[in-house]
């Protein structure tokens, strides 16, 4: 049965939303102000699938990409520039104000820069038995096949036919895999999952894919397959050896951007504690400045850092290996640090903030890609006594639902 609904706003994920008798209506791809016939998505009762938008928003504009709707890897293509950055914004002003803070939220960073640097291409077989290489579908394990995609940088654009070739290589598996690209400094470094153990004919097959697409590293699981040049990547005045699949920023200028904000925020501080470090975006940056405690629980990123850290005119970086879920680094530890920086994943560190919020750290800079686990941590550290100076939101995932933030907070 078609519905006509008028959408009051855009949710925190893209959606449209109208209100309904029964709560809240949600409909991809429609913009708030707009008149819209939909039908109902069978197993979701809050869900609408947009049929047509009978009265458009003055803020609706072409997306950039054809795949736009079907693919999930974008939620607001369709959105005016002006419009999108102020929902972006006010993603992390609402995820404050549920948590009942205030502070000054700076106008949104644009930092996609070149495009995204990494990207996951999924191979799947689909249900007419045809293999189909690209990303998932919005809210489906279903994957949209792609011939390319405009949000990623230029130094990616043979990964999707390197994805392809490894998908022909590995038919004869007949099985899911997940195929990870990240464009480095000296070419594209592949890891592959979802294979299994691999026979030697399957592993020459790969190796000749990594030659004729001039592949730097391809890789299984970590596991060496090929290797033409060992992955690098500038961070300030170090170059970082690469571990297989290893945690980047979305982007060049994000990881610039919110290492400038980060630095920046240090200025003046004799030690330095950098926690969630990895491979050492900001530590590295720092250490131009004064020494820096690197923590974290990924032994390959430390190692790589460790060998980053040996460039010349950096102080010295002491690392250490640590789950900070488990064991936060306490109080006691904290107090000879002038800043503490941390930079957790997407769950944030709450036991960290914690025992932050109990420490004597005159400044704590707080990185985050969820505001929501932000205003959490935060909320910690301002029941300990510190107060939020700065919070500056960074958009390295254009058109998507996600947003980065740097906060300063001091005590």
């Amino acid at each position: 049965m078609v519905e006509r609904l008028v959408i009051d706003r855009l949710g925190h994920r893209g959606d449209g939303i109208a209100g309904g008798a029964a709560g809240a209506i949600y409909v991809s791809g429609a913009l708030p102000g707009e008149t819209v016939e939909v039908e109902a998505v069978a197993g979701h009762p809050d869900r609408r699938h947009l049929i047509r938008v009978e009265v458009p928003s003055a803020e609706r504009i072409a997306p950039i990409c054809p795949h736009f709707g079907v693919c999930g890897g974008c939620a607001v293509q369709h959105l005016r520039a002006e419009s999108y950055r102020a929902w972006k914004r006010d993603l992390v002003v609402e995820a404050l104000r549920q948590a009942g803070l205030e502070a000054p939220v700076a106008a949104v960073l644009d930092a996609h820069g070149g495009g995204r640097r990494r990207a996951v291409f999924h191979v799947r077989r689909s249900t007419h038995n045809v293999v189909e290489v690209g990303f998932a579908a919005a809210r489906s394990h279903h994957v949209v096949a792609i011939d390319h995609c405009p949000i990623l940088t230029s130094k990616l654009d043979g990964a999707l036919k390197t994805a392809w070739a490894i998908a022909d290589a590995l038919a004869p598996l007949d099985k899911p895999l997940d195929i990870q690209v990240t464009a480095t400094d000296v070419g594209l470094d592949v890891d592959l999952r979802g294979s299994g153990p691999l026979t030697a004919l399957l592993v020459a097959a790969l190796a000749s894919v990594a030659q004729r697409h001039d592949v730097a590293r391809l890789t299984r699981h970590g596991e060496l397959i090929a290797l033409r040049r060992a992955p690098t990547l500038r961070m300030g005045k170090a170059t970082v050896p690469l571990p297989p699949a290893a945690f980047l920023q979305a982007t060049a200028l994000g990881e610039a951007e919110l290492a400038r904000l980060v630095v920046s925020a240090c200025a003046g501080a004799g030690t330095v504690a950098d926690l969630f470090a990895g491979i050492g975006p900001f530590a590295l940056r720092l250490a131009e400045h004064a020494p820096v405690h690197a923590v974290d629980n990924d032994e390959a990123a430390l190692r790589a850092l460790e060998r980053a850290a040996a460039t010349p005119g950096l102080k010295p970086i002491g690392v250490e290996r640590r789950d900070l879920f488990r064991r936060p680094l306490r109080a006691a530890e904290l107090d000879g640090f002038e800043a503490v920086v941390f930079d957790p994943p997407r769950q944030g560190a709450l036991a960290q903030a914690r025992e932050l919020a109990l420490s004597d750290v005159p400044r704590v800079i707080a990185v985050s890609c969820n505001p929501g686990t932000f205003a959490r941590d935060a909320g910690e550290l301002v029941g300990g006594g510190y107060r939020l100076i700065a919070v500056t939101p960074v958009d390295q995932f254009r058109y998507a639902a996600h947003v980065e933030i740097v906060a300063r907070l001091e005590k």
